[in-house]
């Protein structure tokens, strides 16, 4: 039986960047944070045999060709960066581009990211059925898992909700047997430097 972390990555690296970038004024080079050690202190008093990042697989848009490429290279340095610092990464589900009616009529290209949550949530589930689950920390602020850690609940597994000070999550606070709170200052004393 494990100790697993769960982090929905787009979810958990959106948290930091409203912290470190509240603007959103300079992009963030995440392929250099120190997620390993941000982890480590917040989570020091927990021994976790396995750290998971879950990521939507990006694919190119025919309309955003080069900013696709982009994108696809700038996941593939975090991919590679988190695997360094000894994540496992999982790149489930898509992210998928659909245009959307804005205000006066105007069009515009977005980008979501789905099925994430569902194979985050699959995972969990199966790993507590196969009786591989003691303990599993959820890194996600996303509403949708509360379905699955009612059902970790039901199989006697220990919930931890990993959330962050600027905006934690009530429903999963409610749900999970415990909360930590990653603090304002520990986002930024990983941060370094690495506004680009």
């Amino acid at each position: 039986m494990k100790t697993i972390l769960f982090i929905d990555g787009r979810n958990f690296i959106d948290k930091i960047n409203s912290i470190l970038n509240p603007n959103r004024g300079k992009d963030i080079d995440f392929s250099v944070y120190n997620f390993k050690r941000l982890i480590d202190k917040v989570l020091a008093e927990i021994n976790i045999d396995r750290k998971i990042f879950y990521f939507g697989r990006l694919i190119k848009h025919p309309e955003t060709i080069k900013k696709s490429e982009e994108l696809i290279e700038k996941q593939r340095k975090l991919k590679t960066h988190l695997e360094e610092q000894g994540f496992e990464v999982i790149l489930a589900g898509r992210v998928r581009g659909h245009i959307e009616k804005c205000t006066k009529g105007h069009e515009t290209l977005t980008f979501k990211e789905k099925g994430v949550d569902v194979k985050i949530a699959v995972d969990m589930v199966t790993l507590a059925c196969d009786k591989e689950l003691k303990t599993a920390i959820i890194g996600s602020s996303d509403s949708d898992l509360q379905p699955v850690i009612g059902e970790l609940r039901k199989r006697k597994i220990e919930r931890i909700y990993l959330g962050f000070e600027n905006n934690p999550n009530k429903g999963l606070t409610f749900t999970t047997n415990r909360t930590i709170l990653v603090r304002n200052s520990e986002v930024v004393e990983f941060l370094g430097k690495t506004l680009i």
